[in-house]
């Protein structure tokens, strides 16, 4: 039989324990609803970002940019935005690993700005990582430099794909960046960190002018169409369509 003194000893060993799982959880979720709020306080961008624009749903785009709210329970959680600032603090290491290796670096402007552009009266902008001036490798100079963050499986899929088919989204995204930061002579740096295991990707993209343009022409598009007030077509024939199911605006999308 157990000992008076052992049951006591066990049952409060058992109370600590679970006063301490209270504790942790309640932790948990001071942290994520401080994400939340502070997610929630960034002003909505008012313009078309070229970051987005190689979605393949314009209208979903269109959505964005019309500041449509996104359906009720698919705002992002604060894991997924722990999971963006991480991606921001990667980009930050990257960028001094570069610099270390004797890459002139630039990421700013001489007015301590981000490099990037702005057209169509401020309609369309892009927020480029940066710019190298200069480098150990024998190659021309200057190239655009972008920087993602990617896990194991997707890494694996730069490495064998490339990123033109491994993401079409970033390759649009660096078209148009070269294109508009009038960086087209030399290929764009692009850097892939694998969250999982620190293995880094390179690859050299050269700019690809027929991709820029279409990617252009998708934005004035949808610019046209919201001047009008008219809705771009949707994706698919039904809401159960592979991109739909995940999107943010199915039930908006659907409901008209």
């Amino acid at each position: 039989m157990m000992a008076f003194s052992t049951l006591i000893q066990s049952q409060s060993h058992q109370m600590m324990k679970s006063h301490s799982n209270m504790l942790s959880k309640e932790i948990i979720k001071i942290i994520d609803d401080s994400i939340i709020d502070k997610d929630k306080d960034n002003e909505r961008r008012t313009y078309l970002g070229a970051s987005s624009l190689g979605d393949s749903c314009s209208r979903k785009i269109q959505y964005r940019y019309m500041g449509t709210p996104v359906d009720e329970g698919r705002n992002f959680s604060a894991q997924t935005l722990r999971i963006f600032q991480f991606g921001h603090e990667i980009e930050f290491s990257m960028a001094g690993w570069l610099r270390q290796a004797g890459f002139d670096l630039r990421v700013e402007d001489k007015n301590g700005e981000q490099f990037g552009f702005s057209i169509a009266e401020g309609e369309i902008k892009g927020h480029i990582d940066g710019v190298i001036c200069s480098g150990p490798l024998d190659t021309p100079y200057p190239m655009l430099w972008e920087c993602k963050s990617a896990n194991d499986r997707k890494f694996k899929e730069f490495q064998i794909k490339g990123v033109t088919i491994a993401n079409p989204v970033y390759a649009a995204q660096v078209a148009l960046y070269q294109a508009y930061m009038k960086l087209t002579d030399n290929p764009c740096l692009f850097t892939v960190l694998n969250k999982n295991t620190s293995e880094i990707y390179y690859e050299f993209i050269p700019f690809n002018k027929a991709l820029a343009q279409e990617v252009s022409d998708k934005a004035v598009s949808i610019l046209e169409a919201t001047k009008a007030n008219e809705m771009l077509p949707r994706l698919a024939q039904s809401r159960d369509y592979f991109a739909c199911k995940y999107c943010e605006f199915q039930d908006s999308c659907w409901s008209n």
